[in-house]
């Protein structure tokens, strides 16, 4: 049995409520911080897999999709040789991030994102400088709704000594930070 509900004008309220709340209803804007590690794609697995439909567009309300955003930071003269001149570390950086950004689209694609059939927009972006520091002014710049990152499983002592991205994100991240643990047995660094 289906019920409505009238307001005191005679309007009926779960109709006109359902209707402003699914056209202002907007899809997430997620940022997914990837590195050469395995547990960075596990993240961005986790990720396309789990958030797609809160991602998607929803063609009946013409809602437009969300927005995935895979970002990899350079550390800053990580890439530098002794014998590397400025354009040359420029390119080894940008080559290298291409490189990884190639089986990240993929999956992306894989998955179901990025394409006409979901219509969630895909980017990349590429940064340099301190990891942490830069994903939390990526996400601030661009009004990320969550961020996800990796869990390396660092223990106290190192996270300690060489410290954490995802600890520092979730301290310092103008949004909510979703840090994807990778099963045991893919729990490595590299």
């Amino acid at each position: 049995m289906e019920e409505t509900y009238v307001d005191a004008v005679g309007v009926d309220t779960t109709t006109t409520e359902t209707t402003a709340s699914s056209k202002n209803k907007k899809k997430l804007k997620v940022m997914v911080a990837i590195d050469e590690s395995k547990n960075s794609f596990y993240a961005l697995e986790w990720a396309v897999e789990h958030l797609k439909d809160v991602m998607s567009a929803e063609p009946e309300t013409d809602q437009e999709g969300g927005l995935l955003t895979l970002v990899h930071v350079n550390p800053s003269g990580a890439t530098a040789s002794a014998t590397d001149s400025v354009p040359e570390l420029m390119k080894k950086a940008g080559v290298q991030s291409t490189n990884l950004f190639t089986p990240a689209l993929e999956l992306c694609r894989a998955k179901m994102v990025g394409d006409l059939r979901t219509c969630v927009k895909t980017e990349t972006m590429i940064l340099e400088g301190d990891p942490k520091e830069m994903i939390c002014q990526a996400v601030e710049q661009n009004h990320v709704d969550l961020l996800v990152v990796g869990s390396r499983g660092l223990g106290m002592i190192k996270r300690a000594f060489l410290g954490s991205v995802s600890d520092y994100c979730v301290q310092h991240a103008q949004c909510p930070v979703l840090i994807v643990r990778p099963p045991k047995e893919t729990s490595t660094s590299k």
